[in-house]
C-alpha cells in the first residue's frame, strides 16, 4: 500500500468556517469530521485537513492549491467562489482567499496550450496569460492563433 499524502492547513483562527466555505465553493465538497480546533473536509475527491494552530501561522504564495477546470463557467464559478467575502485577486489566475489560502484556477485549455508544440502559439498565449487577472479561455485561445492581443 503506498502512503497517502494529505494537505494539512495550519490557521491562525477559522479552519472549521473555512472548510465550511470551500466545501460551499466546491460542488462535490463534502465536511467530513470537526472536533475542537481540528476539521477534515474534501474537495474534488481530495481530502484536506485543517486545524486553528494559534498567531504563529500564516499561508504565503509560496503554497497554493490549484483548482483546473473544463470550462469558462467552471473558471468563473471557482474565481468568483473563492474571492467570496473579502478575497484579493492576482495575476494570471492566482488569488488569495479571504482566510488568506493561495488558489490558482486554471482552465486545461491554458495547460494545453502552453504546452503546444508550436512555440509561437505557446508563447502568444503565454504573453496573453501574463496580461489577466482571471483567466479566459476565449481570449487565451484566440491569442495562441495569432487573432488577439
Amino acid at each position: 500500500m503506498s502512503p497517502q499524502v494529505t494537505p494539512f492547513l495550519m490557521f491562525a483562527e477559522g479552519a472549521r468556517e473555512a472548510a465550511e466555505f470551500y466545501v460551499s465553493v466546491f460542488p462535490d465538497g463534502k465536511l467530513l469530521e470537526a472536533s475542537g480546533p481540528g476539521v477534515s473536509f474534501e474537495l474534488g475527491g481530495q481530502r484536506f485537513e485543517a486545524y486553528d494552530g494559534g498567531p504563529h501561522f500564516s499561508f504565503s504564495e509560496g503554497i497554493s492549491l490549484m483548482v483546473t477546470c473544463d470550462t469558462q463557467e467552471e473558471v468563473d464559478h471557482f474565481w468568483y467562489g473563492l474571492l467570496a467575502g473579502g478575497g484579493e485577486e492576482s495575476e494570471c489566475g492566482w488569488l488569495k482567499d479571504r482566510f488568506g489560502v493561495s488558489w490558482q484556477v486554471v482552465p486545461r485549455a491554458l495547460l494545453r496550450l502552453l504546452s503546444d508544440p508550436d512555440p509561437e502559439r505557446a508563447r502568444r498565449a503565454t504573453q496573453a496569460m501574463l496580461t489577466m487577472r482571471k483567466l479566459d479561455i476565449a481570449t487565451l485561445e484566440a491569442a495562441a492563433d495569432g487573432r488577439g492581443q
